[in-house]
């Protein structure tokens, strides 16, 4: 009898790749359009210089992102379907933002997105970006507050979590960070 065997790894991450870049809208080619944008019209700025012009473009998104999160927790005539549509749309605007944020940066270090080792850091940028946007719902500190000084607290979150993975990213793509202490990825 012959057996055949089966990848699954290989699958499973075709099918996240797909998740990632078709059903979320992930669109490698305009993310490199904007990673050769921002360095013809900044030349001489370093890759990290360059990814923090990302990190700070960014900023203004993330809380329009966020208010998507938390404003309807401010409204409290806003019913649970309200809610519930508020967070699911603005954790998932912010998905995106943070997943196009690491790999412009990746781009930025000259790193290539189509590698499957990038799926690997998105996933780690989808779990972050989940805890920050239910900051407000798993934390007791921020549950036990009124709802406008929670959706603030909520708001602020989101924005230093999507600064953090930006800076996050730096440190992980920076060839010092890279050469001194990790070994090559194979």
């Amino acid at each position: 009898m012959n057996h055949t065997t089966v990848d699954v790894s290989r699958h499973w991450n075709l099918a996240t790749e797909k998740f990632f870049y078709y059903f979320l809208g992930l669109r490698k080619a305009d993310l490199r359009r904007q990673v050769e944008m921002m360095q013809s019209r900044y030349p001489d700025d370093s890759p990290e210089r360059l990814a923090r012009r990302f990190i700070a473009a960014q900023t203004p998104l993330s809380l329009v992102g966020s208010a998507l999160i938390h404003a309807p927790i401010a409204i409290p005539a806003a019913g649970p379907l309200l809610r519930l549509l508020g967070v699911a749309s603005g954790t998932t605007v912010m998905m995106v933002l943070n997943m196009s944020l690491v790999l412009q940066i990746a781009l930025a270090f000259g790193f290539d997105i189509d590698d499957r080792a990038r799926l690997r850091e998105l996933w780690a940028v989808v779990f972050t970006t989940g805890l920050a946007s239910g900051s407000t719902v798993l934390l007791p500190q921020f549950a036990a507050l009124n709802s406008a000084p929670r959706a603030v607290a909520g708001g602020t979150t989101v924005v230093a979590a999507s600064r953090l993975i930006g800076e996050a990213a730096i440190h992980y793509f920076s060839p010092l960070e890279r050469s001194v202490n990790r070994a090559p990825v194979e």
